[in-house]
Formats: structure tokens, C-alpha cells, sequence
């Protein structure tokens, strides 16, 4: 699937990019425990356009700009305005 195919409510989807920025992390507070968890935004582009995809935790440190990155069963949402993609729980975030 290509970026700009992506629509705000979008599920299963599969799209391969690659980093061409990454923000600084921050910590949030978790919406159902007392703790806290790390989340950033990496844009990734291919020849269609770019999006901006959603890093928590772990998947921080495994995205850097310019790798290539996979991202299976994401879904697409639409946050401040701006459509991104979300690797979510039951997706799968490679990097190549």
C-alpha cells in the first residue's frame, strides 16, 4: 500500500517507507495505570508522500533516519488534525 492511499480509519494496513525524520522522545502518562511510557514520531516517506508513525517504548530505539521501515496490520488515525499511521498491539513494525 502506498502513503497516499492512507485514510483516517483504516485498518490491516501494510506499507513500506522509509525514516526521513525523528522527533525527540517524551514520556506520557499511561491512560489506565500509574506509569509512565515513552512514545515518539518518526515521517516516513515513499514516492507518494508522508506520514507520520507513531514509536512507543521499545520501537524507539530500533528507528533511525533513513532505514527502511515495515509496518504490518497497522491502522491509520487522525490526531491534532493530522492523518498517522500506528503500529498498535497487534501489528508489526519491521526494520530493514
Amino acid at each position: 500500500m502506498k502513503i497516499k492511499d492512507l485514510r483516517n480509519g483504516m485498518k490491516r494496513v501494510s506499507v513500506e517507507a522509509k525514516v526521513t525524520e525523528k522527533s525527540e522522545t517524551r514520556e506520557v502518562m499511561s491512560r489506565f495505570k500509574d506509569t509512565t511510557h515513552k512514545v515518539a514520531t518518526a515521517i516516513i516517506a515513499d514516492e507518494t508522500g508522508t506520514i507520520k508513525l507513531t514509536l512507543w517504548n521499545e520501537q524507539i530505539n530500533q528507528v533511525n533516519v533513513n532505514d527502511t521501515v515495515k509496518v504490518e496490520n497497522g491502522y491509520v488515525t487522525s490526531f491534532r488534525g493530522e492523518i498517522q499511521l500506528n503500529v498498535g498491539r497487534y501489528g508489526n513494525l519491521t526494520v530493514e
